[in-house]
């Protein structure tokens, strides 16, 4: 089978398309699934350019979704024929998240969904909200889930509470489209009027440009009548967290998920404590979790926003696509 390896030193010119011995068939408790696509995050960025280590020859990407081709002994779950789509921790099933979780995330700890077949554990997957393509459940495992726990699982978005996204990329979509039908209002940021505009037209109901209006937190503060916002869907990290914070009411929620503006720097204590604030870092989710959030989509018909597709082979054009940061929603990888 053919599949995509990063060699070291970790770099997009240094993944490699190569040729692998097939899984066989699924033993007990075991499926086979013909994966079909995967799609970016950047914690798979973060691999392949070294921000985050692993071995030598790691199979890359943490989502993928694909097509069950047989099926073990002893498997209920999935028939052949099904559209199934990965789980980022395999053995987070429910509850809290095991010490152990990151060890065992594809395309991280252990090889990923960056080729044409694999043979997993059956609690390794879910089925696809039906009518899904795999494209389109490809973009659910990383940044579907993170948004989905961000908004219902760690914050308590409902009718009427209000919710401030970051940018057009996939968990900030994920999160405009989530909170949007749960019947929230939504603030959007960006530097660009055009990916602005196409925020509004999914829904958003406010708009900010952090380039012309640099202390966005004020003005989201200003938009919501001095009350400010009930969660932020945080994806900058430092750079941007005090500005989150701004933007956030009294008692309010930082969903802290990303560090597109940085891993460490100093942080208003002052704020955060002033207006008790609850900071949470989160990272993806359970099991359970993604069942729950595929039953969400299902009842509200919500399918993502792609907005480029690439071949397996260009995987690393694909990492090039994503770093010029031009892309709205989320991007695909066919295989």
């Amino acid at each position: 089978m053919k599949a995509m390896q990063l060699r070291a030193p970790a770099s997009p010119d240094n993944l490699t398309l190569t040729d692998l011995a097939d899984p066989g068939d699924p033993g007990p408790g075991e499926i086979r699934v013909r994966l079909i696509a995967s799609s970016l995050n950047f914690h798979d960025y973060a691999v392949v350019v070294g921000m985050i280590p692993a071995a030598d020859g790691r199979i890359p990407m943490s989502d993928g979704a694909g097509t069950v081709e047989a099926v073990g002994e002893g498997v209920t779950q999935f028939k052949p024929g099904d559209t199934v789509v990965s789980i980022f921790f395999p053995d987070w099933i429910d509850g809290a998240p095991p010490a152990t979780a990151f060890r065992g995330v594809p395309g991280d700890g252990i090889d990923g969904y960056a080729r044409e077949v694999v043979v997993t554990p059956q609690h390794w997957f879910t089925c696809a909200p039906r009518g899904y393509s795999a494209a389109e459940a490809a973009t659910l495992t990383c940044a579907g889930l993170t948004a989905w726990r961000a908004l219902f699982v760690d914050g308590s978005t409902r009718p009427g509470s209000t919710v401030l996204v970051q940018g057009s990329g996939g968990v900030s979509v994920f999160a405009l489209q989530f909170a949007k039908a749960a019947g929230a209002r939504v603030i959007a940021t960006s530097s660009s009027d055009a990916k602005l505009e196409r925020l509004k037209a999914l829904g958003a109901d406010e708009l900010i440009n952090y380039k012309e209006v640099p202390a966005w937190g004020a003005k989201a503060l200003e938009i919501t009548g001095g009350a400010g916002v009930d969660t932020v869907v945080e994806i900058g990290g430092a750079g941007t967290l005090d500005q989150s914070m701004m933007a956030t009411r009294v008692g309010g929620h930082v969903a802290l998920i990303g560090v597109l503006a940085g891993f460490a720097g100093p942080v208003q204590t002052g704020l955060l404590m002033a207006k008790n604030l609850r900071v949470q870092g989160l990272t993806v989710g359970s099991r359970q979790q993604q069942l729950d959030m595929i039953a969400g989509i299902e009842a509200n018909g919500i399918r993502p926003i792609i907005s480029d597709h690439f071949p397996l082979d260009r995987l690393a054009d694909a990492f090039r696509h994503q770093a010029a940061n031009g892309h709205f929603g989320k991007i695909v990888v066919d295989i």
